[in-house]
């Protein structure tokens, strides 16, 4: 009875081992063709479209070296970079601090309004950001945030996913633990940054993912509110490559390439945060 079972639970394993395995490799299938690409010409691009044709002959370090050395009017990519990468990590970092702050204090406080308020956020989730456009233009240009960084990051710091995500998360945190702070002499503040905040890493770690990747690939607002070349971020510094008057398919891929490495590193440090907080959060009620 025993060797069926265990039988079994191999052959279930053997499946799901084959099955994912399938699986990764259809997604980074997309990965390895847009790096092929960058090592070719662009007419390779433009004959047979992206591929994983593996000619030697012509795949070079070129698409790279045009990048690095600032040339075919890509001068300013890693001003580009500069740029994405700082307001990445100011406005994950505001994000976390204030969106976890917001959601553990109506997961773990009872207040008057606090349904209000959670519905508030519930409801803002189900507004596109394309409707509130204008309204956060005007707004920006009254507080003369045109052409900063500042402009990008103030309007989008609290979002209302992460609000819900913390709240489910810290709805699971014993409350003992606030009981036993007040105890020993901290204040609310020192339960929730000493005590709370390490018990929520694994919310911290989903939410630093999300939020990053957010930020980082963010085109639309961007686009909006700045106006120089060198205050753009790289999506619109990438989207610039292509053009009426010309296009840049070579520089284009190969900087997607390396705007790649960021998040991909991002993941792979908070992979186990990312994947127990998605679990764990999803079920909270």
């Amino acid at each position: 009875m025993q060797t069926k079972v265990k039988e079994k639970f191999s052959l279930s394993s053997l499946f799901m081992l084959i099955l994912f395995s399938v699986l990764a490799v259809l997604m980074l299938f997309p990965l390895f063709a847009l790096f092929l690409a960058s090592l070719k010409p662009a007419t390779e691009l433009f004959r047979y479209g992206l591929n994983v044709r593996l000619d030697f002959d012509i795949m070079s370090l070129h698409n790279y070296r045009s990048i690095f050395s600032g040339k075919g009017g890509a001068e300013h990519y890693f001003v580009w970079y500069k740029n994405s990468v700082l307001i990445t990590v100011i406005f994950t970092l505001i994000s976390l601090l204030l969106s976890s702050m917001v959601g553990y204090g109506l997961a773990m406080y009872r207040f008057k309004g606090r349904g209000l308020i959670f519905t508030l956020v519930l409801v803002v989730m189900m507004i596109p950001v394309e409707i509130i456009l204008l309204p956060l233009y005007k707004l920006t240009v009254g507080l003369k945030l045109i052409n900063t960084i500042w402009g990008i990051i103030l309007p989008f710091a609290v979002a209302p996913m992460p609000i819900f995500f913390f709240r489910q998360f810290a709805l699971g945190l014993p409350k003992d633990f606030m009981d036993a702070g007040r105890i020993d002499g901290c204040t609310e503040y020192g339960i929730f940054f000493r005590i709370m905040v390490p018990l929520m890493a694994p919310a911290f770690g989903s939410i630093t993912i999300l939020q990053a990747m957010n930020s980082w690939n963010n085109f639309l607002w961007p686009l909006i509110v700045l106006r120089t070349t060198e205050q753009f971020t790289l999506p619109i510094g990438l989207a610039s490559f292509v053009s009426p008057l010309g296009s840049n398919y070579e520089a284009l891929i190969a900087g997607a390439v390396l705007a790649i490495l960021p998040i991909l590193l991002l993941f792979l440090f908070f992979q186990r945060y990312f994947i127990e907080g998605l679990t764990v959060g999803g079920v909270k009620g």
